[in-house]
């Protein structure tokens, strides 16, 4: 049975307009470009986000910042999020398409809702942007990203650096890796195993239990991790593969007293995520500055509603198709107790936000001005 489709309904009516969790936020300007000498109004830009549950970010930095660099470019725009239902997903992206879009940009739910989107909107001339996600089999025009292979490498580092500081004798290592539909969890994965496996290989680390989360999903990942720690309770360090999925181990690890004692990883930079820092409970999360993966994409589909064919700087190539599709990744940071506050000085969380409560110590500690 398909599910959620009175949710794509609710999405379609512009449930929750302006922002929310499930909401639309649209920009409309009466800016013109001139080619040519004659004068033509931009076309319109149609977002779609994926969810709101498997990560923060989607609607407190991507829409913003997303959002702001369209108004600031004086181009109309649309973004909607799809809660993670492939129909609404769908649904949005024929309305987009229907209301006068000119150019999609998409976060994929996966490779093969993506590519139906994707080729839905060729037909009908509409060039498209893979943000954040590669969709296999896509051809888009471009993708938008970090480089989520050192994103993961970043992962594997930080875990190993907790481990030597922690003097691991031989750790039992899990693994909650991201959703199995998702490409950037298998680059994720990829990066961390470079770091990980040699030392499995040499008899350092002992691999130990390993999970996909189905769709990022942060309940399934504690249940998941509870069942490994039950199986295998002198798990010594949790290569988690985002906040979220960290934050799952870790509230069980409380439960058995073990968290602080097990590092962590994620990946995001949340609010939570850095609390976990700050706290000591989680070893490390990986910094992605939003704005400017969000400033890049907004560059390129501006510049594709004005009816231009912008360049970009690189390549990557669709393991799928075998096809180099042009696209711009930007280089993501490591973050631990010591470098919380860079990402409050880039402005991408608030001390505000972060410093609360017991929290507000541990800023004063981590620097955090």
């Amino acid at each position: 049975m398909r599910k959620g489709i009175l949710g794509a309904a609710a999405l379609i009516l512009g449930l929750a307009a302006c922002g929310g969790e499930s909401g639309t936020t649209t920009g409309t300007t009466g800016t013109t470009a001139t080619t040519g000498g004659a004068t033509a109004k931009p076309g319109k830009v149609g977002v779609i986000l994926p969810d709101s549950k498997s990560s923060a970010r989607w609607e407190t930095a991507d829409r913003k910042f997303l959002g702001e660099a369209f108004t600031a470019a004086g181009v109309a725009f649309d973004i909607q999020n799809a809660q993670n239902d492939k129909s609404a997903f769908q649904t949005i992206a024929d309305q987009m398409i229907t209301n006068g879009a000119t150019v999609l940009m998409i976060v994929n739910l996966d490779s093969g809702t993506g590519k139906t989107v994707i080729d839905k909107a060729k037909a009908q001339g509409v060039p498209t942007i893979d943000y954040d996600r590669l969709t296999l089999g896509g051809n888009a025009a471009y993708y938008v990203s970090f480089d989520n292979t050192k994103v993961g490498t970043l992962q594997g580092e930080g875990l190993s650096k907790c481990l030597a500081e922690k003097k691991a004798d031989k750790p039992i290592v899990a693994y909650l890796n991201g959703s199995p539909t998702d490409n950037n969890a298998t680059l994720f994965k990829a990066g961390y195993d470079g770091v990980l496996k040699p030392k499995f290989d040499a008899g350092e680390y002992v691999k130990g239990p390993e999970e996909s989360v189905p769709e990022w999903d942060n309940t399934k990942a504690g249940t998941l991790f509870e069942q490994m720690l039950t199986s295998q309770p002198k798990i010594a360090g949790v290569l988690a593969a985002n906040d979220g999925l960290g934050n799952a181990a870790i509230t069980v690890l409380k439960k058995n007293n073990l968290n602080g004692k097990v590092p962590v990883t994620g990946q995001d930079a949340t609010v939570q995520g850095l609390q976990n820092i700050l706290a000591g409970d989680q070893c490390m999360t990986v910094y992605k500055a939003v704005k400017k993966e969000a400033d890049a994409a907004a560059k390129l589909a501006v510049a594709l509603a004005k009816g231009e064919k912008p360049t970009a700087s690189g390549t990557v190539k669709d393991s799928q198709t075998g096809a180099d599709v042009p696209a711009e990744l930007l280089d993501p940071q490591p973050i631990t107790f010591d470098t919380v506050k860079d990402v409050v000085a880039d402005g991408y969380v608030t001390k505000d936000e972060l410093c609360t409560g017991d929290f507000a110590a541990k800023c004063t500690e981590a620097g955090i001005s």
